[in-house]
């Protein structure tokens, strides 16, 4: 498998030099709630006591689901997943609108897109195939191909890396990929199906109960496993499977990872059995509405900046909790502290 070197963020001296500015402004101690945690946490992976924020980055990579094509997890047809994605280069999707209002480039990532795209202007490249397998039928990717959609998503980020970026978050694509997500939920958390399964994108109570008893099928048809790798064969999108890589790339890298909704967590639950450390990079940018979604972040023992009842994905999530993150840092480098302000203190 693809290794990754990322290097823990303990730092015992640095975290109490971060500890004590943070205390030390004008204001009573935790009283500002989550940001001082945030502030932390950032300055921990910068390893600095004025960590700063450049060139925010939202990926969002697009791919389909064999599974969708029977039309069993899904109320949407298939073709929406390219549909979106031509929407989300017209500049005009809600990850693009929400990204832009605060200054955060979007890419598009064609990971495995059931669609010839040709040579459309201003999306990536990436695709590993013309969508997954069928996960009833067989395993939906090949060993060969997760090791590749896992090196093009690292590659991506790197790009990004060279380019100046320190922060990046994950959206994704992909007609049928909470089905996907709740598969590689429920195999590595080791809860029951129906604390995993939700509505995904606009699904009724009727097609509700026929996505579980798909889900189900596919369970019991396939061994059971604790291996990353083989879970994300199994059951993983090309799309989750390219957001993985990038994750561990950008914590190789000491980047700042902005962890979207339910699909975004699932390709963080098979990063972090990859490689634990994952986890000390990454901001969770809120709680979405999916079920299961409040489960994964027990698992992860994470804590979300929002919860706004979202449930969109694209990368929406991490688009509106960017100015919040950002508040963590303008408070710790631009506040002033009681002896510079000449507050006395209690």
């Amino acid at each position: 498998m693809l290794q990754f070197q990322i290097e823990k963020i303990e730092n015992p001296q640095l975290k109490d030099r971060l500890q004590q500015k943070i205390d030390q402004k004008t204001k009573p101690i935790g009283s500002l709630g989550l940001l001082e945690e945030l502030a932390l946490q950032i300055g921990m992976i910068q390893q600095s006591t004025s960590p700063i924020l450049k060139k925010p980055q939202i990926l969002v990579f697009a791919g389909d689901h064999g599974i969708a094509k029977e039309g069993l997890v899904n109320p949407y047809p298939q073709e929406v997943t390219f549909q979106m994605v031509l929407n989300f280069l017209s500049g005009k999707a809600a990850v693009n609108v929400l990204a832009q209002q605060n200054n955060i480039e979007v890419k598009v990532i064609d990971a495995g897109v059931n669609h010839d795209f040709e040579k459309t202007p201003g999306l990536i490249d990436a695709k590993i195939a013309f969508g997954t397998k069928n996960y009833l039928l067989e395993p939906a990717m090949t060993e060969p191909e997760a090791q590749m959609a896992l090196t093009k998503g690292a590659d991506l980020v790197e790009e990004a890396f060279n380019n100046g970026t320190n922060i990046i978050g994950f959206g994704e694509m992909g007609i049928g990929n909470s089905s996907s997500a709740a598969l590689i939920m429920q195999a590595i958390c080791k809860l029951p199906l129906e604390d995993c399964v939700g509505l995904g994108t606009g699904t009724n109570p009727e097609q509700f109960k026929k996505k579980f008893e798909t889900l189900k099928k596919a369970i019991d048809f396939h061994p059971t496993s604790d291996d990353p790798l083989s879970i994300l064969i199994t059951f993983g999108g090309f799309e989750i499977a390219q957001i993985c890589g990038g994750m561990l790339k950008a914590a190789e890298k000491r980047m700042i990872i902005l962890v979207d909704g339910f699909i975004s967590t699932a390709a963080l639950l098979i990063a972090n059995k990859i490689n634990p450390n994952v986890l000390s990079y990454s901001l969770f940018t809120h709680c979405s509405e999916e079920k299961g979604h409040r489960a994964m972040l027990k698992h992860l023992k994470a804590k979300p900046v929002l919860n706004l009842g979202m449930r969109l994905g694209e990368g929406s999530g991490a688009a509106v909790a960017y100015p919040v993150i950002a508040a963590s840092c303008t408070f710790l480098n631009e506040m002033a502290s009681f002896e510079s302000a000449g507050v006395s203190q209690a």
